[in-house]
Order: structure tokens, then sequence, then C-alpha cells
């Protein structure tokens, strides 16, 4: 198997796609327009399992299918075809994590126990976003204590649709940054043109006065701990009113002794 043949069939394996599909648009690239039968052969798949497959290469927009003397022949079409399938793939995994809040709240109605308390521990690039958009879902406002913007941690693609949602669901947001936030939004901002929030307040705090070595949240019940030092990504959602409401305060008592910034006008 050369190294272009296995880097197709890996890359249609990432799509879900079966890896009979992969050598069937193969052979119609190696071969041109063909029947089933040749395709069969050229392919190395079976005829009838080629016959079943037909509709998945035609519903992946990988194959057109002509009439030529009351038989068929299949053609490839443009492997850009692809982007279509990938798109709707990432539609669906919008739509699932749309989904999961309400799932979530299904599943703490049904729970046997309702504990005061939750901590729920995060990992990875992926667990920090995931926390990130948990708080788009946020009835209450958003408080923030930031060390560093997050558009460095996250780029600007999630960026994006974090803003997006948080702007759908009319999401509040009150932050407080030292120096390092401010240095790191400058740079950012000097060299992107992103989306910024309709609802958010920011003030500054020198160092001396609350020194910020770490980024959290607080919203409804929720207050969630970010790390991000020394390739070391973690963070810690904890789930507790009276924690929540606690850190509130103290973080109220922060807002007052901080001072306003009005261009800073997102996260």
């Amino acid at each position: 198997m050369s190294m272009d043949t296995a880097a197709v069939r890996t890359y249609f394996a990432k799509l879900g796609l079966d890896r009979e599909i992969a050598d069937i648009y193969l052979a119609l690239h190696a071969y041109g327009p063909q029947s089933i039968a040749a395709l069969a052969r050229n392919a190395g798949v079976e005829r009838t399992r080629v016959y079943r497959l037909i509709d998945k290469l035609l519903d992946s927009n990988l194959i057109e299918v002509e009439t030529h003397y009351k038989r068929g022949i299949i053609k490839a079409a443009p492997i850009a075809n692809l982007t279509i399938l990938i798109a709707q793939r990432e539609q669906e995994l919008r739509s699932l994590q749309d989904e999961l809040g309400l799932i979530e709240q299904v599943l703490a109605r049904n729970s046997l126990s309702d504990p005061a308390t939750r901590v729920q521990f995060y990992k990875g690039p992926e667990g920090y976003k995931q926390m990130l958009w948990n708080e788009t879902k946020a009835t209450s406002e958003v408080l923030s204590v930031l060390y560093q913007n997050m558009q460095i941690k996250t780029r600007a693609a999630f960026f994006e649709r974090w803003v997006q949602k948080s702007n759908e669901n009319n999401v509040h947001y009150r932050a407080i940054g030292g120096p390092s936030f401010i240095k790191s939004q400058k740079d950012w901002y000097g060299s992107h043109d992103t989306e910024r929030l309709k609802h958010w307040d920011f003030r500054h705090i020198a160092d001396k006065t609350f020194h910020i070595t770490q980024s959290f949240d607080i919203y409804d019940d929720v207050v969630a701990y970010y790390s991000w030092k020394d390739d070391e990504i973690f963070g810690i959602e904890i789930h507790n009113k009276d924690t929540a409401a606690m850190q509130r305060q103290l973080f109220e008592l922060v807002w007052d002794a901080a001072t306003p910034r009005t261009d800073m006008l997102a996260t």
C-alpha cells in the first residue's frame, strides 16, 4: 500500500467513512469513470458491497452516476466536495453541544441524590474550552478575574463561537484584570479583528493592590478556576451556592477598588 493510499484511507476514516469507500474513490481516480463491475475489480471490493456503498458515496458527494446505454457509469466527484460533509459534521457537533445542557438538567432532575456540592475537574485545552462554553449558559451575570485573555489559549475560531453564543444567550460579563491581562489583550487586538461581547464591563487593578496569578469566573452557583502555566493546563468547577455567594462578595470588594477602563472592550 502506497503512502498516498494510506493517507486517503486515514483521512476518510477520520470522517467516519469506510475504508472500502476510500478504495472505491481511489480506483475512480486511478482508472476514471467505470461500470460497477469494473469498479469492484479495480477497487478490490465485492460487487454486492459496491452496490451497498453507492448511496453512502452519493450522500457524501464523492461520486456522480451517469447512464450510458442503460447501464450506470460511476465517476469521481471533486474531493473538495468533502467540505459539505465536514460542514454537516460541524453542525451536528454544535447541535450536540447545545443539547448537552438540556441533558444535564434532565439527569439532575432524575437523580436519586442532590448533593449541595459538586466538583468537576477538567484537563487539557479541550477541557479548558468546555469550561468556557459552560458559562455561555449562565443565567446570572458572569464575574471574572482575568490573568490573561482567553483568545491566546483557545485561538480565534473557538473565541468567535464563544462570543456568538454568549451574545445569543444575552450573557452579561463584568471582569477585572491586571497588567498581564491588558498586555495580552492589546497584543491580540493589535493583530485580530474579531467579534465583541455585547455586554461587557471591565476594570483594571494594579498588582500592588491585588496581584492576579490565575483566572476564575463566578456565575450561577459555580466558581470556575483556570490554570495554564508551564503547559500544565487544568481547570476546576465548584458547584456550591454558598461558595459562589462568598466569592461574589470578594469580587465586589476588588471591583470597588479597581479602575474603569473604556479601552478593554472584550475578553
